[in-house]
Protein backbone atom coordinates (compact mmCIF):
# COMPACT_ATOMS: atom_id res chain seq x y z
CA UNK A 1 0.00 0.00 0.00
CA UNK A 2 2.99 2.48 -0.57
CA UNK A 3 1.68 3.20 -3.84
CA UNK A 4 -1.67 4.38 -3.58
CA UNK A 5 -3.40 5.18 -6.84
CA UNK A 6 -6.72 7.30 -7.52
CA UNK A 7 -10.11 6.11 -8.72
CA UNK A 8 -12.29 8.09 -10.78
CA UNK A 9 -16.28 7.09 -9.69
CA UNK A 10 -19.03 7.06 -12.54
CA UNK A 11 -20.21 10.70 -10.38
CA UNK A 12 -17.01 12.00 -11.55
CA UNK A 13 -15.71 11.68 -7.64
CA UNK A 14 -11.70 11.18 -7.12
CA UNK A 15 -11.47 8.93 -4.49
CA UNK A 16 -8.05 6.85 -3.40
CA UNK A 17 -7.33 3.31 -3.92
CA UNK A 18 -5.59 1.67 -1.30
CA UNK A 19 -5.67 -1.39 -3.25
CA UNK A 20 -6.76 -4.65 -1.56
CA UNK A 21 -7.26 -5.51 2.41
CA UNK A 22 -4.43 -7.39 3.41
CA UNK A 23 -5.71 -8.29 7.35
CA UNK A 24 -9.06 -8.30 9.10
CA UNK A 25 -8.22 -8.36 12.77
CA UNK A 26 -10.80 -9.61 14.99
CA UNK A 27 -10.99 -7.77 18.26
CA UNK A 28 -10.87 -9.31 21.01
CA UNK A 29 -12.44 -8.63 24.71
CA UNK A 30 -10.28 -6.48 27.32
CA UNK A 31 -11.28 -6.24 31.10
CA UNK A 32 -9.91 -3.26 32.27
CA UNK A 33 -11.84 -3.56 35.94
CA UNK A 34 -15.19 -2.60 35.67
CA UNK A 35 -15.52 -2.85 32.01
CA UNK A 36 -14.44 -4.59 29.22
CA UNK A 37 -12.90 -2.69 25.65
CA UNK A 38 -12.34 -4.55 22.51
CA UNK A 39 -9.21 -4.65 21.84
CA UNK A 40 -7.76 -4.90 18.01
CA UNK A 41 -4.42 -3.64 18.86
CA UNK A 42 -1.28 -4.51 19.52
CA UNK A 43 -1.54 -8.16 18.13
CA UNK A 44 0.53 -11.00 17.16
CA UNK A 45 -1.00 -10.49 13.37
CA UNK A 46 0.93 -7.31 13.18
CA UNK A 47 4.31 -7.08 14.89
CA UNK A 48 5.31 -3.75 13.10
CA UNK A 49 2.97 -2.40 16.05
CA UNK A 50 4.54 -2.42 19.06
CA UNK A 51 3.45 -3.33 22.62
CA UNK A 52 2.57 0.28 23.50
CA UNK A 53 0.27 0.80 20.98
CA UNK A 54 -3.24 0.39 22.16
CA UNK A 55 -6.54 0.58 19.51
CA UNK A 56 -9.66 -0.23 21.70
CA UNK A 57 -13.43 0.21 21.42
CA UNK A 58 -15.61 0.42 24.06
CA UNK A 59 -19.23 1.16 23.98
CA UNK A 60 -21.77 2.14 23.45
CA UNK A 61 -22.37 2.55 27.49
CA UNK A 62 -24.59 4.82 29.27
CA UNK A 63 -24.17 5.50 32.68
CA UNK A 64 -26.74 7.33 35.25
CA UNK A 65 -25.45 11.24 36.24
CA UNK A 66 -22.73 10.51 38.98
CA UNK A 67 -21.74 7.15 37.85
CA UNK A 68 -19.53 6.11 35.55
CA UNK A 69 -15.94 4.02 35.38
CA UNK A 70 -13.97 3.12 37.65
CA UNK A 71 -10.50 2.32 35.91
CA UNK A 72 -7.89 0.86 38.27
CA UNK A 73 -4.42 2.59 38.18
CA UNK A 74 -2.41 1.76 35.50
CA UNK A 75 1.05 3.46 34.22
CA UNK A 76 1.01 5.69 31.01
CA UNK A 77 5.08 5.50 30.46
CA UNK A 78 6.08 7.32 27.18
CA UNK A 79 2.78 7.12 25.46
CA UNK A 80 0.45 9.22 24.47
CA UNK A 81 -3.24 8.55 24.62
CA UNK A 82 -6.20 10.00 22.13
CA UNK A 83 -9.94 9.46 23.07
CA UNK A 84 -12.64 10.32 20.04
CA UNK A 85 -15.84 10.36 21.71
CA UNK A 86 -18.75 9.88 18.99
CA UNK A 87 -21.83 11.23 21.71
CA UNK A 88 -22.29 12.06 25.04
CA UNK A 89 -19.74 13.10 27.65
CA UNK A 90 -16.93 11.43 29.67
CA UNK A 91 -15.68 13.29 32.63
CA UNK A 92 -11.76 12.01 33.03
CA UNK A 93 -9.58 11.97 35.96
CA UNK A 94 -5.98 11.09 36.50
CA UNK A 95 -3.48 9.96 39.06
CA UNK A 96 -1.94 13.45 38.18
CA UNK A 97 -4.81 15.16 39.26
CA UNK A 98 -6.29 16.11 35.77
CA UNK A 99 -9.84 16.43 35.35
CA UNK A 100 -10.81 16.70 31.48
CA UNK A 101 -14.39 16.58 29.88
CA UNK A 102 -14.47 15.17 27.15
CA UNK A 103 -17.05 15.58 24.33
CA UNK A 104 -17.39 13.99 20.49
CA UNK A 105 -15.46 15.54 18.13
Amino acid sequence: MSNPTTRIGRDGAVTPDCGAIELIIQARDKDLGGFSVRRSLPTAQRRMVGPWIFFDHMGPAEFAAGRGINVRPHPHVNIATVTYLLEGEILHRDSLGSLQAIRPG
